[in-house]
């Protein structure tokens, strides 16, 4: 078995190269749900949706999130009645919110209902959200010191402009791990951390207390994916984000947001000259191309992360 936590864009690329890379074993990707978001009435689940379109190539590539050739006709019907419209809806995401509500409002948890999406699409891998409970990345912004903005206030309607001065995972002390969390985490003989945002995407999962403990415990059989190459973020604001809360921006600072946790880091090629500091940290450091443009480069990452794995078990 292999695990992987994930946040939303690079780690469903990392699991494309993984599903590609008939390794002929079970994968368990644990998700992020501190960008979870209400609106309208329906519980929309960023990371999970973007990992289910990727995988079942439904996603719009060009953007990285939503469904290629989506409509917006519910979405223009709101602004017309005077609704905020700042959440982009697509009328077909819209239908798999719809399909989520319901099954919530049955009596379902989150897992369950993911669990229902993804057999849905046919993905050869369990997605497993980190907690059933409710779990919300809150972000203190500079200017605002009175007011904590929720992750999609600050990723989608502040377009992730505002320098950031601290985070709090709101239900993080009383949220426990989904059945199967930690028992994957446990079994496998690999845990891989996803080039995910260490701070927005990752540290929302490292905040469940029981999910720390197995990862301290499987921290020599745990790499992590590097998701900043040569100086900035592959994508998003992680760059500006360890820098506002006095992360270097290299592979070294999502290395000190990480290191209780993992043994091993893969770095891009262009940071090799930073693998000597790593490994002076204790770190194990691979290099290799880490930029997933093709689903070769994909392939070719995960092959490479796997062939690590099997030398650590």
């Amino acid at each position: 078995m292999i695990t992987v936590l994930c946040g939303g864009v690079g780690a469903a690329k990392f699991l494309e190269g993984l599903i590609h890379s008939n390794l002929n074993e079970e994968i368990v990707a644990i998700v992020n749900v501190g960008d979870d978001e209400e609106m309208y009435g329906l519980h929309i689940s960023p990371d999970i949706d973007t990992i289910i379109y990727t995988l079942s190539d439904l996603v719009d590539r060009e953007r990285g999130w939503g469904i290629k050739g989506e409509s917006y006709q519910a979405l223009s019907r709101l602004k017309e009645l005077g609704a905020p419209t700042w959440f982009t809806l697509g009328d077909r995401d819209i239908g798999l919110h719809l399909y989520r509500k319901h099954l919530l409002e049955s009596g379902h948890t989150l897992s369950d209902v993911t669990t229902a999406i993804t057999q849905a699409h046919n993905l050869p891998l369990s997605l497993i959200p980190s907690t059933n409970q409710k779990l919300r990345t809150m972000i203190l912004v500079e200017g605002e010191p009175d007011e904590l903005l929720s992750f999609q206030k600050y990723f989608v309607e502040r377009r992730h402009q505002p320098t950031v001065k601290g985070l709090y995972f709101l239900g993080s002390t009383e949220a426990q791990p989904s059945p199967g969390v930690v028992e994957a985490i446990e079994s496998s003989r690999a845990v891989i951390i996803a080039p995910s945002n260490p701070l927005l995407s990752i540290a929302p999962i490292l905040a469940i207390e029981a999910i720390r403990g197995a990862l301290e415990k499987a921290k020599e059989r745990t790499i992590a994916i590097s998701p900043i190459v040569g100086g900035r973020a592959i994508k998003g604001p992680a760059d500006r984000i360890l820098e506002s809360l006095g992360y270097a921006i290299s592979p070294e600072g999502a290395a000190k947001v990480l290191a209780p946790y993992i043994g091993t880091m893969v770095i891009d090629t262009v940071d090799a000259h930073l693998s000597h500091s790593l490994e002076s940290g204790g770190l194990r450091v691979v290099t290799t191309n880490t930029m997933m443009t093709s689903i070769e480069s994909k392939v070719d990452l995960a092959h490479r992360v796997i062939s690590e794995a099997k030398d650590l078990s």
